[in-house]
């Protein structure tokens, strides 16, 4: 953990950011803002990253996702008073800046996260390449989220909030404003996704430790179907039976995921497509995939944030991945066991999997691709090539013996 300590206006005390490494494409913050007299008056912690579609000057559009916020500044939040609610600005990269306002209601017992607006910079051609119109964006959203007073806001799932060709992703937040006599609440109030969990911890199998010994494989996992919808309906489908592999501190551990048991969300782009599962271990399993050559999709990334027995964050995230290649329009199936290397500490076996992360039509499945390993026709000319090959074998083996005795029958002169 990296703490940052800045000094502020006078009347505002200081200000104390701890920045949680070791989460890769995402980034964690964690804020204790104090006033005057050192006493916390907002707490938050949070995680959170960026995608925008923006028009390039070949008339086409690009997605570029925001994720390593790089050097960050945080000037501009405050405590608040009569006048202003509570705010938290952070400043990063080239021309990127993101901000949320608290608004307390009139009925006093309670306070809204009121304004969220996020702006970046077209001009910054590291990161926005061929960018036709250039120049600071900022987008405003009004989530309108009203949390009661002395309590803390806590969230786990994926909020996300998507305006104007930009996509906001946000996941284990912790806020409070307004903290009363700087004392951080220890009783929670929870956004309504995580109040409609009903997740069970899954069968977890754990070996002794070993670096060489593996675990005993589980029976197979039950197959479970995912969809994620947007304002045209459904636009991401899957159909896979999960199996997670994690070796940490020389432990082995194999995880069956159940899907009666397993929330899921997700959100749906021209050039990518995410589906997020959550339970009451997994923080989150991303899989992320992506278009290519504009007429095919893959898998480009997979994160996980989970749980282990022994009370450890297993975290790990792999964003150059190519697995599960099929034509767009099209969706991609492999019915036989299929593993994706994330790591060499985490494997994702599959069974039974299909899935079409774009252009779904009606919400069904379009023809699928099929993997290699299940087309069987390649085994045909396999085993007439080996049954040919057998043959000459028998053949010339049968030339020689019958050469061999005939030879044997003359005397030499």
């Amino acid at each position: 953990m990296v703490c940052f300590r800045l000094s502020s206006a006078p009347g505002l005390g200081f200000v104390l950011f701890c920045l949680v490494l070791g989460v890769a494409r995402s980034y964690a913050l964690e804020l204790n803002l104090t006033d005057s007299g050192k006493a916390t008056c907002l707490y938050a912690k949070w995680q959170m990253n960026f995608t925008v579609r923006y028009e390039a000057t070949n008339k086409t559009y690009k997605t570029v996702t925001i994720s390593d916020l790089g050097t960050v500044t945080y000037n501009g939040s405050i405590c608040g008073d009569d006048q202003n609610g509570p705010k938290i600005a952070v400043q990063f990269g080239s021309g990127f800046s993101w901000m949320v306002n608290f608004t307390k209601v009139s009925s006093l017992s309670s306070y809204s996260i009121d304004s969220i607006s996020f702006s970046y910079n077209t001009s910054n051609k590291t990161t926005f390449p061929d960018a036709e119109d250039k120049g600071i964006v900022t987008v405003y959203d009004f989530p309108a989220i009203k949390i009661p007073l002395n309590v803390i806001f806590r969230c786990n799932s994926l909020l996300t909030l998507e305006k104007n060709s930009v996509v906001q992703h946000y996941w284990d937040v912790l806020v409070q404003a307004f903290v009363q006599n700087g004392t951080v609440s220890t009783k929670e109030y929870l956004c309504d996704k995580d109040k409609t969990s009903t997740t069970v911890t899954p069968i977890i199998h754990t070996t002794a430790p070993s670096p060489t010994t593996k675990p005993t494989p589980l029976e197979k996992p039950e197959i479970g179907t995912y969809s994620v919808n947007n304002t045209n309906g459904t636009c991401l489908l899957a159909t896979m039976g999960l199996q997670l592999n994690i070796t940490q501190d020389k432990v082995a551990s194999v995880i069956n995921i159940k899907p009666n048991s397993t929330e899921f969300t997700g959100s749906c782009h021209p050039q990518t497509a995410l589906l997020r599962l959550n339970s009451s271990t997994i923080k989150y399993l991303d899989f992320v995939f992506a278009v290519k050559n504009e007429n095919r999709f893959y898998l480009k990334e997979v994160n996980v944030s989970m749980y282990l027995v022994n009370g450890s964050v297993f975290r790990i995230a792999n964003d150059n991945l190519s697995y599960w290649d099929a034509p767009l329009g099209s969706s991609y199936m492999c019915n036989k066991e299929q593993t994706v290397s994330v790591s060499g500490a985490f494997q994702i076996n599959t069974f039974d999997l299909r899935v079409q992360p774009f252009n779904v039509m009606e919400g069904k499945y379009s023809t699928a691709q099929e993997c290699s390993l299940d087309d069987d026709t390649i085994l045909i000319p396999i085993i007439v090539g080996a049954g040919l090959s057998g043959l000459i074998i028998v053949i010339v083996i049968a030339y020689l013996i019958g050469r061999r005795k005939s030879y044997a029958g003359y005397q030499t002169l």
